[in-house]
């Protein structure tokens, strides 16, 4: 960490990936935004939307075009059940995926649950200059990889690179 840099705060929206939750119950969402608003960064919307590939889409498509939109964290929908379709849903709308992400989750999630981490399909990537984090539905799982990777890497003081820092050169062409 830099301390000589001030933060930047980064504007975040919420995706809640289930056919059962609601606002009234959701922790996983209500855990990530409490995180984010923690570390100083501005949620601009979360969102709850049915396992459904194209709910997942149309939502993530709207903040991926809207240019106020710097990160998209979802919860929900990385397992291994018949509903569960997110990495579906968003690879495709992926212009990069960061492969490391999801095998450092597992590594991360490792010491807490053991084998079971395997059933995660975590997974990290670019799209159209928006950073987008697929995480599994657990509000334990969010927190893990909120305090374990996310969270360092969304501030720009970090050291020796973060994702803020390459943010004005992702639309390179």
């Amino acid at each position: 960490m830099n301390p000589e840099k001030h933060f930047i705060p980064l504007n975040i929206a919420i995706l809640v990936v289930s056919d059962t939750r609601t606002e009234v119950d959701d922790v996983s969402g209500k855990t990530l935004v409490e995180l984010a608003a923690l570390a100083g960064h501005s949620i601009i919307e979360k969102k709850i939307v049915p396992d459904n590939s194209y709910h997942i889409r149309a939502a993530v498509c709207n903040w991926v075009v809207d240019e106020a939109v710097n990160v998209i964290i979802s919860t929900g929908g990385t397992g291994v059940t018949g509903r569960d379709g997110t990495p579906e849903a968003l690879l495709p709308l992926l212009d990069k995926v960061l492969d490391g992400f999801g095998e450092t989750f597992r590594m991360l999630s490792y010491q807490d649950i053991k084998t079971s981490t395997i059933q995660s399909r975590a997974l990290a990537g670019v799209a159209n200059g928006t950073y987008i984090f697929c995480l599994p539905g657990s509000a334990g799982a969010c927190r893990t990889a909120w305090e374990g990777l996310i969270k360092d890497q969304l501030d720009h003081r970090t050291r020796p690179c973060n994702l803020v820092q390459l943010m004005p050169r992702l639309k390179e062409k």
